[in-house]
């Protein structure tokens, strides 16, 4: 960056493995660190040790990252069992984003049966044909497209960005919240429960993506998303000698087991099976 970066402290912090565990999908390697939006904010930030380096304002970056969450503590209510223990070192320092909710909502609804490269790849076309164009020195960036804009498109232009059969959810969703019929500032009111009913109202979103929006977009860090990767997580680890477990008895024991902030516990487990795995859909 051409001018002078501002520093802030972000002890348990590791930046990399934050943007890079499946919570967002749109932030690039630039020189020493990573480029992207934070809203429609041009962000640079670099890690050196315990302190971010930033073209933006700290605080602003601060929020983003989460680093007032309680990590020490957070690690402490985590179930003690080889599983977790061995995620909880090799994630150490992931931090849960707090994401814009409509960018939130509209990013998991197009990952649907995607691995994250085409999330990822997804996300970039929609920001570069449909998104608001940003500049950061040198570099070209793309804020996520507003409600307005993709409410007013089409299935097919959407399909142009290979999203598939998810053209026609995201164009629904985008059209229920531009006529008023959910607002997504209200569901920050709820309880968990009605949130989540009420997430689920768009065209495709069922319980998991409502739980991804719950955690990463409403800081909600009980909710436990369970994707292919952590049933098969809990299967193999918490359930191996029983053959017939239903995705209720998954769902209860989660909310039980891994306690109020299950969500950082889901996103350990996920993140370190994804990493040691083979890779797959979000």
């Amino acid at each position: 960056m051409s001018r002078a970066l501002a520093r802030l402290a972000a002890p348990e912090f590791n930046l990399a493995l934050t943007l890079n565990s499946g919570q967002v999908f749109h932030w690039l390697p630039h020189r020493n660190g990573f480029v992207g939006a934070i809203g429609d904010a041009p962000v640079y930030v670099e890690q050196r040790g315990d302190e971010l380096r930033t073209n933006a304002k700290p605080q602003f970056v601060a929020r983003y990252f989460a680093l007032d969450h309680p990590l020490m503590d957070i690690y402490r209510t985590f179930p003690n069992d080889p599983t977790m223990s061995e995620a909880l070192t090799f994630c150490r320092g992931l931090r849960i984003i707090r994401q814009p909710a409509w960018e939130c909502l509209a990013t998991f609804i197009t990952s649907s049966m995607k691995q994250v490269a085409h999330i990822a790849q997804i996300s970039h076309t929609l920001r570069r044909k449909f998104g608001k164009r940003l500049r950061l020195a040198e570099i070209e960036l793309f804020a996520y497209p507003t409600v307005a804009a993709l409410a007013k498109t089409s299935e097919l232009e959407l399909r142009k960005c290979a999203l598939g059969y998810r053209a026609k959810n995201l164009l629904g969703t985008a059209r229920m919240i531009a006529n008023g019929e959910v607002e997504l500032e209200k569901i920050r009111a709820m309880n968990d429960d009605d949130a989540r009913a009420e997430l689920c109202r768009f065209p495709g979103v069922g319980e998991k993506i409502a739980n991804c929006v719950l955690l990463f977009a409403y800081e909600r860090v009980r909710a436990f998303p369970i994707d292919i990767w952590i049933e098969r997580v809990l299967r193999e680890t918490y359930f191996a000698r029983k053959r017939k477990i239903t995705a209720k008895r998954l769902r209860e024991f989660s909310q039980s087991y891994f306690g109020e902030f299950g969500g950082y516990a889901q996103q350990y487990l996920f993140h370190h099976a994804r990493s040691t795995r083979k890779k797959g859909a979000r």
